[in-house]
């Protein structure tokens, strides 16, 4: 796998300040992309032992939040391939609880192409997603592209709570009932101040 960038101190991607691992890779060419760029496998550089171990340390400091994985599409099945191992190992060294979440976009909608039966559901998806604190999932989408929204870019894009979800999946939900979305704070949901 080979990654496009790695942006510490980010404040874009995610609650708080983060790393971001812009993966290589994306075959589903949403028009208007903000990384157009790294939709080509090969863009970038090789991602390494190196280069994880590098990303891990950036995440020791108390005040970062946390990782996030972008792309390119880190669904891509090789690109799960490549960041099963490291996301197991993160989430290992910050658990849950730590302080450090790990927030994933991806232009897949989770209970149609990440869940079992999915074209995107792979061998290592649902070990990936247990490491997964929140999903930010569906494509973006030109037509419904709405600045108001933190974290997303379009208003068809969920920000899912991927523990809460895996619960109720596990509890026998079927996938559509069982998406529970993160809960931002009211200022930024509502765009209210009291």
């Amino acid at each position: 796998m080979n990654y496009a960038e790695i942006k510490h101190f980010d404040i874009a991607n995610g609650e708080g300040v983060r790393t971001t691992l812009f993966v290589s890779g994306c075959r589903r060419g949403c028009k208007n992309c903000f990384n157009e760029v790294a939709w080509n496998f090969a863009a970038g550089k090789p991602f390494t032992r190196e280069v994880a171990d590098e990303i891990i340390e950036s995440l020791r400091p108390d005040y970062v939040d946390g990782l996030t994985l972008l792309g390119g599409e880190p669904m891509e099945p090789e690109n799960q391939e490549g960041l099963v191992e490291f996301v197991e190992r993160v989430r290992k060294e910050f658990p849950r609880g730590s302080g450090k979440t790990i927030w994933c976009f991806t232009g897949d909608t989770w209970d149609v192409e990440l869940v079992a039966g999915g074209r995107h559901h792979a061998e290592v998806t649902d070990r990936l997603l247990a490491c997964v604190d929140v999903l930010v999932d569906g494509p973006f989408v030109q037509s419904l592209h709405d600045i108001t929204l933190r974290f997303r870019g379009s208003s068809n894009q969920r920000i899912i709570d991927m523990p809460a979800t895996l619960a109720a999946l596990a509890a026998g939900e079927a996938p559509a009932d069982a998406v529970r979305l993160w809960g931002d704070e009211r200022v930024y949901a509502t765009h209210a101040m009291d």
